[in-house]
């Protein structure tokens, strides 16, 4: 599962409203009515916070005659809870168990005389091998704008978009709002 997902999940269900309405839920399936009338909403209020707990797969609904019934969907509740207890397992992030040699002659293979990127290599481990050598300079803690990223990016490789999309989806930096991060290396796949 990809942090971003973890994320997203907790940011949704971190609202007193939907709080309230997964623990009405918990007991059996309610229509929209109820969960207004029980807690004091209008019901389309309610409508909102369920279109939200359905983007999650929470909560899932079904018609009887003219009447929707929501469901909580507990499995995937008690699933999406706990993958943060996971972090930084196997299951979570590919580690690689990688050599100082190897990782050096991965360097001496794609980095030029001048310390520039000749290609991005398609294989992963490589390729991941070298996006740990582009974050040398930057700290642990940190924060940078997205023009540092770029700037930084460019003494290796002239494409700083890629690259720092790669950072991220590879689970080096976080981003939020144009702001990077590092992650703590105990999350790096390499």
């Amino acid at each position: 599962m990809q942090l971003d997902r973890i994320v997203n999940f907790h940011k949704t269900i971190g609202d007193k409203t939907r709080i309230r309405i997964i623990s009405l839920l918990k007991e059996g399936p309610l229509h929209g009515q109820a969960i207004a009338g029980k807690l004091g909403l209008k019901p389309p209020t309610i409508s909102h916070h369920l279109t939200k707990l359905k983007q999650i797969d929470i909560v899932y609904q079904r018609r009887d005659k003219n009447t929707i019934y929501f469901y909580l969907n507990k499995d995937k509740l008690e699933r999406m809870a706990l993958e943060i207890t996971r972090i930084g397992d196997n299951e979570m992030f590919e580690k690689f168990d990688i050599t100082e040699g190897e990782k050096a002659k991965v360097i001496r293979n794609f980095i030029d005389g001048n310390g520039k990127l000749k290609a991005l290599p398609a294989q992963r481990k490589k390729k991941l091998i070298l996006l740990e050598y582009m974050l040398r300079g930057l700290e642990h803690g940190k924060t940078y704008k997205e023009k540092e990223i770029n700037e930084h990016i460019q003494q290796y490789h002239q494409d700083f978009a890629t690259i720092r999309r790669e950072f991220v989806m590879a689970h080096f930096m976080y981003r939020q709002d144009g702001i990077y991060e590092l992650n703590p290396v105990e999350m790096w796949p390499v």
